[in-house]
């Protein structure tokens, strides 16, 4: 039988690793994965040249475009990248910050303002702190790297916004490590945390925190979902399931390899105790995908870009991704 030939564009994540090296091959598809370090690299190919049939794509980025209305693209119910993100919130240690209410009025430096991981701490902020950030300055560019601006990608809120743009060779860490800003939270760690002097997190335990945040809300925040070309799905729609089903058998697989206890597979000195506390916490399925089981947690992300201006209102989950038949339930 012919397979269907389709490029999909991911990170090289272990709970991709099976698709990557064809251990798990998606029913009646010929994939070719294209492993590719950098997310936004993969999210501006994708959105200004259609690289890919299949891509890894910034949660925030799709909903707000696909919710206004103006995407080529539909989401599958699988998220390949999540990460807790109190442990993102850096301080210039002699910005006066001590606690999170002290941000109200700051100089805070972001990567990109609609970045999802910005999206997340910002509400993070409000909902857990009580953070008013409407009197913040935003202060946008690269992180450890000058970025130039790109107004293709550069989705901004329709409410009103304090932002300035930084140029040239300037990057959020040499201006976080002087002073210039107070503050800087998103989805890279600044330089200066480890080789500066004045950087530190504004939450010292902020991995009990992370936990105590699960615990009670059942949130491992999601940044990444994956996308394929609308024109695709309306013309072959047994691609997203065949996709989906074949995510969850290359996580499946990932977990037992990473659980092999003959030889270590990372280099992670107490890999099997960090397992054993994911496991106490976040019981026998800490990755979920599908709709079921992530509903609340989008439903609180799509509220999220309500009040920080991206959307009027919030989009029906279910109208945001392909529809997936699992036949587990």
């Amino acid at each position: 039988m012919t397979r269907f030939p389709l490029t999909m564009a991911c990170g090289p994540y272990d709970r991709m690793e099976a698709l990557a090296q064809g251990l798990v091959r998606p029913e009646g598809i010929a994939l070719r994965y294209l492993a590719i370090q950098s997310p936004p690299e993969i999210f501006a190919r994708m959105i200004k040249t259609r690289s890919f049939d299949i891509a890894e794509m910034s949660l925030a980025h799709y909903s707000i475009m696909r919710a206004r209305g103006d995407f080529p693209f539909v989401a599958i119910p699988v998220f390949p990248s999540r990460v807790f993100r109190h442990g993102y919130l850096f301080i210039n240690r002699n910005a006066g910050i001590r606690e999170p209410r002290d941000l109200a009025g700051k100089r805070v430096g972001v990567q990109e303002y609609r970045q999802t991981a910005g999206v997340w701490v910002r509400g993070i902020l409000r909902h857990e702190y009580n953070v008013d950030l409407d009197g913040v300055v935003w202060v946008e560019g690269g992180v450890n790297e000058p970025r130039a601006p790109d107004h293709e990608m550069d989705l901004r809120p329709t409410g009103p916004l304090k932002l300035e743009l930084i140029a040239g060779d300037r990057t959020l860490n040499d201006m976080l490590e002087s002073g210039e800003i107070d503050a800087y939270f998103g989805a890279r760690r600044p330089g200066a945390l480890d080789r500066g002097k004045n950087v530190g997190r504004l939450f010292a335990d902020y991995r009990a925190r992370e936990k105590e945040y699960f615990q009670r809300t059942g949130f491992h925040p999601i940044m990444h979902t994956l996308v394929m070309r609308e024109e695709l799905h309306r013309e072959q729609p047994w691609v997203a399931e065949s996709l989906y089903k074949a995510c969850e058998e290359s996580k499946k697989w990932a977990m037992k390899q990473m659980r092999f206890s003959g030889a270590q597979k990372t280099m992670l000195p107490w890999l099997y105790e960090e397992i054993a506390e994911m496991d106490s916490l976040m019981g026998d399925n800490p990755w979920p995908y599908g709709l079921a089981a992530n509903r609340k947690i989008l439903e609180a992300f799509m509220s999220y870009l309500v009040e920080q201006h991206f959307l009027a209102k919030a989009p029906d989950i279910d109208a945001l991704f392909a529809p997936i038949v699992n036949w587990s339930e």
